[in-house]
């Protein structure tokens, strides 16, 4: 990790977009930003594709990351979940393609192993794990923390691969 990075962090979903911002200097990794895109119940598909698209483009026009981390597919048993989820990683897809960063997935259960150690932890021990790790003054919410451990994975591989 010895190369300075801003990176986006995402953990996509319709109605709970986890977006992070994490910075890594001298090997050092810290969070400037988190935050949930929560899109209301009644709003529609359209409508909460279109938040999350400017919610992240406005999070990298702030922060300028030079790459973005995301959750890749995830195993669902259901189809319209599955094209759901799909549409929501496509929306934060295209922001960050939009503003030609690099883009980096990884699988949830890898996330999890990642921050966590095992690949079948709950939301709540991500969360106090990013916490943790991070020094943070407060517990993310849930989406938010997913996003951080997306991050915190991709800067862990990095390292690896050097």
């Amino acid at each position: 990790m010895e190369t300075d990075e801003v990176l986006l962090a995402v953990d996509p979903s319709l109605r709970g977009t986890g977006i992070a911002v994490l910075e890594c200097r001298s090997g050092k990794v810290r969070c400037l930003h988190f935050d949930v895109v929560k899109n209301a119940p009644k709003l529609t598909v359209a409508g909460c594709l279109l938040e999350i698209h400017c919610r992240i483009g406005g999070t990298i026009e702030k922060f300028t990351p030079s790459a973005m981390a995301i959750e890749s597919v995830i195993y669902v048993q259901s189809f319209p979940t599955a094209i759901t989820l799909g549409s929501a990683r496509g929306a934060a897809l295209l922001a960050a393609a939009q503003r030609g960063l690099a883009i980096h997935e990884y699988a949830p259960r890898r996330v999890k192993q990642a921050v966590v150690g095992t690949g079948a932890a709950q939301k709540s021990q991500v969360a106090f794990m990013v916490r943790t790790l991070l020094g943070l003054t407060v517990t993310p919410p849930p989406d938010a923390a997913d996003a951080i451990a997306v991050g915190l994975t991709h800067f862990q591989s990095l390292g690896r691969r050097r």
